[in-house]
């Protein structure tokens, strides 16, 4: 008994002492890990004082930034002398709807951004247009005309169907908002090739082919003084107009167009075939 007393404490004794090395490298391992460690470093405190000057910087940048751009004044004054449309083409002004499906009073230019009053179909100009002023500015844009070589040379330039300066009509036909992409074309190209009509854009058309058209801009033709044209924001309702064919006809009653016409679907026909 004593002896087995004896090998136990001795087998303590020895595991007793190599324990303890091993717990202090761990110790120094962990305090060493933990200095090391990123996040439990004291760095991230010095970047937050960073991170806000920088957000202060950029909010500086923004602001001067928005003070150099000029700020545009409403409402916009446009001397062009047309009433302003959705469409050109698909239209007649000649013809007055009898309803809207949206009231006039909102316009498409958006509140208080036109000096135009929107009647539900166009915008009218207020003032009174002098078509001879008209001619003579246009003309002094358009310059001296084009020579037959000049043509030839531009025609060639932008006719062909891969011509990056081009204006697809859609189902609204000639919209108001593409008289500024034509004149955003402009800008860098002498002419565009569009499918559309020149005559409220200020152009000159120099090539016709079935439906495409070449607009050519003028040779004095100043893109900084360029006409103000005001982009509609939306789409607006097209009114109801009076339908094309009618369901009574003329100087005859509702009930005797009915009859005739029953009288007719009723007659033996002529022939069969």
């Amino acid at each position: 008994m004593l002896k087995l007393f004896s090998r136990r404490r001795c087998h303590h004794h020895l595991h007793s002492h190599p324990l303890q090395p091993i717990l202090f490298i761990s110790r120094q391992l962990t305090q060493s890990h933990f200095d090391d460690d990123p996040p439990f470093s004291p760095i991230l405190k010095t970047l937050k004082p960073q991170n806000q000057e920088t957000h202060n910087q950029k909010n500086k940048k923004q602001k001067n930034e928005s003070k150099k751009k000029p700020q545009s004044n409403f409402p916009l004054k446009s001397d062009l002398p047309f009433d302003f449309r959705y469409s050109y083409s698909e239209t007649n002004p000649a013809v007055e709807p009898i309803g809207y499906r949206e009231t006039p009073k909102f316009s498409p230019f958006g509140p208080g951004r036109l000096d135009r009053k929107w009647t539900g179909t166009a915008a009218p100009s207020q003032q009174a247009v002098d078509m001879v002023k008209v001619e003579e500015e246009r003309n002094a844009v358009l310059g001296e005309p084009l020579s037959e070589e000049e043509v030839l040379n531009l025609v060639e330039l932008y006719r062909h169907n891969d011509c990056c300066r081009q204006i697809n009509l859609g189902k609204g036909g000639v919209t108001h908002n593409m008289i500024d992409d034509i004149h955003n074309h402009w800008k860098k190209a002498e002419a565009i090739r569009i499918k559309c009509l020149g005559e409220k854009s200020g152009g000159k058309i120099i090539y016709r082919q079935i439906n495409i058209l070449l607009l050519y801009r003028g040779r004095n033709y100043d893109p900084k003084n360029r006409p103000v044209v005001p982009l509609m924001l939306w789409k607006p309702y097209p009114p109801i107009y009076p339908k094309l064919i009618k369901n009574v006809a003329d100087g005859l009653t509702f009930e005797e167009t009915k009859e005739m016409r029953n009288r007719g679907l009723n007659s033996p026909p002529f022939m069969k075939l």
